[in-house]
């Protein structure tokens, strides 16, 4: 039995939640799904990760801390 004295440490990101807003981006064509932030100001929009299932939406979320709901945009 192998047994590991090192466990992977959890990564908490962060960002800057006064200017950016978290959301996810859904392709009207193929369905692809990506989350990241928007500028509140410019609208310009970071994607950080693709969405492929609720566990990578759930995994964004854990990752950055976000409490507040996530908006879809098209």
């Amino acid at each position: 039995m192998k047994i590991s004295l090192f466990h992977k440490k959890e990564k908490t990101r962060t960002y800057d939640r006064d200017n950016l807003e978290p959301v996810i981006r859904s392709s009207i064509c193929t369905g692809e799904k990506a989350a990241g932030f928007r500028d509140k100001t410019t609208g310009h929009f970071t994607e950080v990760m693709l969405i492929g299932s609720d566990q990578d939406l759930q995994k964004f979320i854990h990752e950055y801390g976000i409490t507040e709901e996530i908006q879809t945009i098209y």
